[in-house]
């Protein structure tokens, strides 16, 4: 045997050996194993685990939709590579990954934590904990080997430790959620440095508010950043965009400015932008539409404005476009139409205009079109029904006219339907009826007509939850109601639906809202034990006239019945279903003909009551005490009598209190002064209490309004009122108050409306302050019927700048009024929505005769000053008050001419300076005021002849009655040359109310309420003739008993 051959047998001989050592040695490891179970996992990282262990309670966290406490898997003695949340190597039993995301811990984790023992870790997930806002501990650097690390929604705190620039293997961070976590630049830039590897960085609600935005420009390896949400502040730059691997990029809900930059064309990996909710403002960059990969983008709810670029059509590979929440203007362009795996566009709340592309009807994998609150017109492209895969429509409050294409009825995969605020017109297409999955449809506030029988859909949709058809034009009958198990909420208010209500309306057994307001329902509403609204929390039949009352029993309930309304219904006894509502917070059973007392077991009702509205009533007895749960509490216009009772400062939760127009007397409780902080209304017009005013109004409280107008008080008034420094109406009419001008009020600077008339003030009206503002939101001031003497306070008059500018540019009447409860927040911009509010009013006197102004427009300004004694002349700087509407300073001693400044007013509607001692003559520059329906200069000593065109040629003899030395039309002294008398005339294009219809108009349709001040407004701009509506009006006012009416309370719709 030769060498070579030798080796040979040495090697196969080694071989053999070693494979009798490894089965001998696998022998006695599977002999050792069934004895004594050996761990994969050392002793060392099992003991880390546990000691880590005992750091955290367990308490459930609800981030998560599933959660449990993964430690208690963990036990000693077992292997912890088989724990929850636990990752072994399979050769070595190294740890190497550790998942304790939404595990329900409770605790800290100091730097000397167990957990950083294990060195070998690669994942480590510790999302959706609660940490107790404690510190990111720096130990979190040590794990050398550590690839991916989430502490995301964990509620930590403080900076983040510049140990994590350690981890130089890390190739995922995600730490958001943690908004009281923040960085530091320094920390951001080692990170930079040193996380080389890093390819998804997710720091959303991280603040990070210190950091420049181009800190992460040279982070070249990233595929994924999200910052949404970390406050990041200044305009986007351009060098950030050289992340040529990026794919994601989410800078969404910061304070970024200036316009979005060319240069993310650069990033042509980019599949998803998302940058809403920031500050931006400009074009969209036509340089977007190169990003071929693009899938989602996201520009909401920012400043940006324009057109949506035609160019948008190369996007061929997005899915989800969100544009809403900004000024975009133009049309829809159709080339959007080339956009074929588009599945969700929102257009929403921006100023686009025009008609729906027909093209739009080729996006065949569209499920959601939002282009709700813009100005979009025309009609609804019969072509969307190519739209199969439809899901959500919304495409309210636009100017949509014209019918529902019958066509939709085959977009059976539709759920929500939304189409409210628009000029739909015609019939509600049967063909909705094949839309089985139907889950939600909103018609209202539209022009839809009768259906020509009963209303469709509502019968064979059965998994409809929630229809409103509100404030249209439906005349039918109600339709008979098939067993329904998922409808809830049914709003049917404010149509032309007569007939009565249907018994099957109880098969809708799971209804909890139920609006049939304002209609024509007639009959006798039976509620008896068939009727099976077991779940119904809102039940609203107000304003039908024609029902002939509520028929009940007291077997039958409504066990969750919280808010009812039943306004204006024949009711003339309370609802004895009410009995067992022990759950009722809201009631209104106003303007009803409910007689006598209140029954005993009412006040049992009402023991949880937040609403209760018993106004306009034939209600007898003493005042009922609101429970310390109400916030508003209206029982104004009953019969009521008795005292206050002093319990009512018991009810420390109420907000509006109204007990006006009553017969209720005795002196007011002295703690309705500090009655609570939260009361913003007291209103005890019209009774009959005497004594004088409690001077007990405390600091800090929240009265907005304070009306005591129409009773016996005296005295003097109470200088408490100063510490009412929300006080926005101070009405004290028709008392006996006897004091001097209250001067010390200046310091209420939001009064708007200030009425003490006929009392007994007396003395000059001098102002306290020299100087500074005072008095310059007051809107009204009416100090009439009292004996002020002196001269007319001019130092006033300069500073009343409510009346100087121009409060017009609201697109809808603005109304006084305190506002009450809460129902929640509106969407974005989280905003408080009042459950509903109480409106101020008042009396105002207009050529002698008195005017009930139920609600007081914010822009009705008005002086009246009549009836005093005061003297000297009128003050020029009456001329600054522009849009004063109303100025009655008749019935004084005023001497001196009537000063041509008056000719500025060009709002004024009515002046009135009668029975005084003025001269001279008319000023010319008087018929500028175009809009003039009444004038009184009579019993003067005025001379020359009357001024001729506009408003002047519409006033009568009455008008000047009493001055001898007055000549001209309409009088029948002719002037003594031969000129005719002098005339003025303003060129329409000079008037600033020369051109558009604006809310001015209707004050003169104020007393008859709001449709008819629409209309009178309207007739006014057409015909330039107020006068002849003004006399209308009060020719229908003639013989009307004068007195507070006291506006019954408005609830806005949810």
């Amino acid at each position: 045997m030769n060498s070579s051959g030798i080796m040979r047998w040495f090697i196969w001989l080694s071989q053999l050996f070693y494979l009798l050592l490894l089965f001998y040695s696998q022998l006695t490891s599977s002999s050792s194993f069934n004895s004594s179970s050996p761990l994969l996992c050392s002793q060392d990282q099992s003991s880390a685990l546990l000691q880590f262990k005992q750091l955290f309670s367990f308490s459930e966290y609800h981030y998560c939709d599933i959660s449990y406490p993964k430690m208690e898997s963990w036990k000693e003695g077992t292997d912890c590579c088989s724990w929850d949340g636990v990752a072994c190597d399979s050769v070595r039993g190294d740890v190497i990954g550790l998942d304790l995301s939404c595990s329900w811990l409770n605790g800290t984790i100091p730097s000397n934590a167990s957990l950083f023992l294990l060195p070998h870790l690669q994942r480590l997930n510790l999302a959706f904990n609660y940490f107790n806002y404690s510190q990111i501990s720096s130990g979190f650097g040590r794990f050398a080997k550590l690839r991916y690390l989430n502490l995301s929604w964990s509620n930590f705190e403080g900076q983040v430790p510049l140990e994590l620039s350690h981890l130089s293997q890390l190739s995922s961070l995600d730490l958001s959620g943690n908004s009281w976590v923040s960085f530091e630049t320094s920390v951001v830039k080692r990170l930079v440095q040193n996380l080389t590897k890093l390819r998804e960085l997710h720091l959303d609600y991280v603040n990070m508010s210190s950091v420049p935005l181009g800190s992460f420009m040279n982070f070249s390896s990233l595929v994924s950043l999200t910052l949404e949400g970390c406050r990041l502040r200044g305009s986007l730059p351009n060098d950030i965009f050289g992340l040529q691997n990026l794919r994601e990029l989410n800078l969404g809900a910061n304070d970024l400015i200036g316009e979005i930059p060319s240069s993310f064309s650069n990033l042509k990996a980019l599949s998803s932008l998302s940058l809403g909710y920031n500050y931006l403002n400009g074009t969209i960059p036509l340089a977007l539409s190169n990003l071929k990969e693009l899938s989602y983008l996201d520009l909401q709810g920012n400043n940006l404005s324009g057109p949506i670029p035609a160019s948008f059509g190369n996007l061929t590979k997005v899915t989800q476009i969100f544009l809403g929440y900004n000024y975009f203007t133009g049309h829809i362009p159709s080339s959007l139409s080339y956009l074929k795996d588009l599945n969700i566009i929102d257009l929403s709340r921006n100023k686009f205009q025009g008609s729906i592309p027909v093209s739009l009807g080729n996006l065949t994998k569209v499920t959601e079109i939002m282009l709700q609150y813009n100005n979009f017109t025309g009609h609804i492209p019969s072509s969307l029904s190519n739209l199969k895969d439809l899901t959500f429509i919304d495409f309210s409050h636009n100017n949509f006219e014209g019918s529902i294409p019958v066509s939709l009825g085959n977009l059976t995969k539709v759920t929500e339907i939304t189409l409210q605020y628009n000029n739909f017109t015609g019939h509600i297409p049967s063909s909705l009826s094949n839309l089985k999955d139907l889950t939600f449809i909103d018609f209202s506030h539209n022009n839809f007509g009768g259906f020509g029988g009963k209303i469709p859909f509502l019968t064979n949709l059965t998994k409809l939850t929630a229809v409103d058809l509100s404030y249209n034009q439906l005349t039918s009958q109600m339709c008979e109601f098939q067993p329904n198990n998922s409808l809830q909420s049914l709003r049917l208010e404010n149509n032309r639906l007569y007939g009565s209500i249907p018994n099957s309306i109880s098969n809708l057994v799971n209804l909890r809202e139920l609006h049939l307001s304002s209609n024509n329902l007639s009959g006798i509403v039976e509620f008896d034990k068939s009727t099976n609204l077991k779940e119904l929390d809102t039940l609203d039949l107000s304003n039908n006239s024609l029902l002939l009352g509520i028929k009940s029993n007291s077997n039958h309930t409504f066990p969750h019945l919280r808010n009812l309304s039943m306004s204006s219904c024949n009711i003339i006894e309370f609802p004895e279903f009410l009995k067992s509502s022990k759950y009722l917070k809201y009631l209104d059973l106003s303007n009803n003909r409910i007689p006598n007392q209140i029954p005993e077991w009412m006040f049992e009702v009402v023991e949880n009551l937040q609403f209760l509205d018993l106004h306009a009533n034939l209600l007898q007895g003493n005042l009922p005490v609101p429970t310390s749960t109400m916030t508003a509490f209206f029982m104004s216009n009953n019969r009521l009598t008795g005292e206050i009772p002093s319990m009512i400062c018991n009810a420390s939760g109420l907000q509006i209190l109204d007990i006006s127009n009553n017969n209720l007397s005795g002196k007011i409780p002295q703690c309705l002064g500090n009655f609570g902080f939260r009361l913003s209304v007291m209103d005890l017009r019209t009774n009959n209490f005497h004594g004088t005013i409690p001077d007990t109004f405390e600091k800090g409280n929240s009265l907005a309004t304070i009306a005591f107008n129409g009773n016996h008080l005296e005295g003097k008034l109470p200088k408490s009122f100063v510490n009412c420094t929300n006080l926005e109406v101070l009405d004290l009419g028709n008392n006996k108050i006897n004091d001097s001008f209250p001067y010390w009020l200046e310091a209420l600077s939001n009064l708007r409306l200030l009425v003490l008339s006929n009392n007994r003030f007396h003395g000059p009206i001098r102002n306290h302050k020299n100087k500074g503002v005072f008095f310059s939101k007051l809107q009204i001031l009416d100090l009439s019927h009292n004996e002020f003497t002196s001269l007319l306070p001019r130092i006033y008059f300069e500073n009343l700048e409510a009346m100087m500018i121009s409060n017009e540019k609201a697109q809808e009447p603005q109304y006084l009024a305190a506002y009450y409860g809460n129902r929640g927040v509106y969407n974005r911009g989280n905003i408080e929505q009042p459950q509903g509010f109480y409106q101020d009013s008042i009396e105002v006197t207009v050529k002698g005769s008195k005017i009930e102004l139920l609600r007081v427009l914010t822009i009705f300004t008005m002086i009246d000053l009549s009836s005093n004694q005061f003297q000297g002349e009128i003050p020029d700087a009456l001329g600054r008050l522009k849009f004063l509407r109303l100025l009655n300073l008749s019935h004084n001693s005023l001497t001196g001419h009537i000063p041509s400044t008056l000719g500025n007013l060009l709002a004024l509607e009515a002046l009135d300076l009668s029975s005084n001692k003025l001269i001279g003559e008319i000023p010319m520059q008087l018929t500028f005021l175009t809009f003039l329906a009444m004038l009184n200069l009579s019993q003067n000593y005025l001379i020359g002849p009357i001024p001729q065109g506009k408003q002047f040629n519409t006033f009568g003899n009455e008008s000047y009655d009493g001055n001898l030395g007055l000549c001209g039309s309409p009088l029948s002294i002719k002037c003594s040359t031969n000129e005719p008398p002098p005339t003025i005339f303003l060129e329409d294009n000079d008037s600033m109310f020369a051109e558009g219809f604006g809310w001015k108009a209707v004050l003169i349709g104020y007393g008859c309420g709001f449709l008819f001040g629409l209309v009178v407004g309207y007739v006014v701009f057409k015909t330039r003739k107020p006068q002849r509506i003004l006399r209308l009006i009060e020719g229908e006012r003639e013989g009307r008993v004068t007195g507070h009416i006291n506006q019954r309370p408005t609830r806005r719709r949810s």
